[in-house]
């Protein structure tokens, strides 16, 4: 299970009403968050709700681009229009996100058929990244332990609740970071038996 953008507590952002978690169990729903773009949008739209103008303008992408990517959003249940105004003799809809955290369950598929191959945090996490670790601003650590699936399925609960945590700090500073985690397992060789 990967988790994507987690938020616990309701008197934090964004300013509207969502639930507080949703599964992505259809390769439809993960593909939607699988482009870089769209993540951004539901990053942004995180903080507040805003129309397709004010998302194109944090973006410096076309509106027309913009749009596009929020009705990919919108049509895999991800934002939805959470209020309108009237600006001259057009409404102008705003849009928010539909849960504050979207967990990808890909064992739960559906609609049948492998979940998209181009959906992997660590790739987008490593994209990002690069300019700080060739800055010498990248902190991260590797590391392997032989345990069950039941305490790997436990140790993911809690690093769940660490994202939590972040998604909860105050959004004042100037500069936006990232932050990657993940249990996997691996073909790490171990050593057979006991040494006693």
């Amino acid at each position: 299970m990967l988790v994507y953008s987690a938020v616990a507590d309701n008197s934090t952002p964004p300013d509207y009403e969502l639930a507080d978690r949703i599964a992505l169990t259809r390769p439809s729903e993960v593909k939607a968050i699988s482009h870089p773009l769209r993540t951004t949008i539901l990053g942004l739209l995180h903080e507040r709700a805003a129309s397709v103008s004010e998302l194109a303008v944090a973006l410096g992408r076309p509106k027309s681009t913009v749009a596009y990517h929020v009705k990919v959003l919108t049509e895999s249940g991800l934002v939805q229009v959470v209020r309108t105004r009237r600006v001259r003799a057009i409404e102008e809809r705003f849009y928010g996100r539909t849960a504050r955290m979207f967990y990808v369950g890909v064992e739960q598929s559906a609609e049948g058929g492998d979940m998209p191959r181009d959906f992997n945090d660590f790739e987008v996490a490593a994209r990002e990244s690069s300019d700080a670790y060739r800055d010498g601003k990248l902190w991260g650590f590797i590391r392997h332990a032989r345990i069950s699936e039941a305490e790997a399925s436990e140790f993911w609960e809690r690093m769940a609740k660490l994202v939590a945590e972040f998604d909860q700090l105050p959004r004042t500073g100037e500069t936006v970071y990232g932050f990657a985690v993940g249990v996997y397992p691996t073909d790490q060789p171990t050593l057979s038996g006991s040494d006693e």
